[in-house]
């Protein structure tokens, strides 16, 4: 049985942006729990985001793959965040990213439908959101400057400094795609912090 664990995830709202107890009752029942298995595909390129998910267990990834078949790694989700392809959910239009799951996951996910029912009553719901995909959006801006401007090396090393729990979580091949290096480029760097 999959477990309701909210806390977590009004803890985060509440960093976001403070409900009062009357709005948050109201917005805590539209989440629903949900599992995936380990290398599942919630949302693929070409489909429109259905949820916003937040994640409970587990670690995920965002990535593009062009038509040649290669990957870009964007984005890592795990507790306690959000996750999904955001732009797609946001602006109901086909997705040009996959969401897959790298480890298996537990979510509490809130489908377009509902968010868009709450935000009419509850104007505060609608300013969390504001306010979460303006700092979601800070977030994008800084990692552009960290793979523009940083050397591979200063990229692992905001890496480690961010979730230095990703080492032993996600498969390295991963984390070399996502700070933009070759993955023996990627093992050399990984043993200059073991030696």
């Amino acid at each position: 049985m999959l477990r309701m664990d909210s806390i977590h995830l009004r803890q985060l709202i509440q960093a976001i942006y403070p409900l009062t107890d009357e709005e948050w009752d109201d917005f805590s029942t539209l989440w629903h729990p949900f599992a995936a298995q380990r290398k599942t595909t919630l949302t693929a390129a070409g489909e429109t985001e259905k949820y916003l998910y937040f994640v409970q267990e587990g670690t995920q990834r965002v990535c593009y793959i062009d038509q040649d078949g290669r990957e870009a790694t964007l984005v890592f989700s795990y507790p306690p965040s959000f996750g999904g392809v955001v732009d797609s959910f946001f602006i109901q239009q086909p997705s040009h990213y996959y969401y897959e799951t790298l480890t298996p996951s537990l979510f509490l996910r809130l489908s377009f439908a509902d968010l868009q029912t709450i935000v009419a009553r509850r104007p505060a719901i609608e300013t969390f959101i504001r306010l979460g995909l303006a700092q979601a959006l800070s977030g994008v801006l800084e990692r552009l400057v960290e793979l523009q401007c940083y050397s591979s090396a200063t990229r692992f090393s905001r890496l480690l400094q961010r979730s230095p729990h990703m080492l032993q979580v996600v498969p390295h091949k991963y984390l070399a795609n996502y700070i933009g290096v070759d993955p023996t480029n990627f093992s050399k760097l990984i043993n200059t912090i073991k030696g």
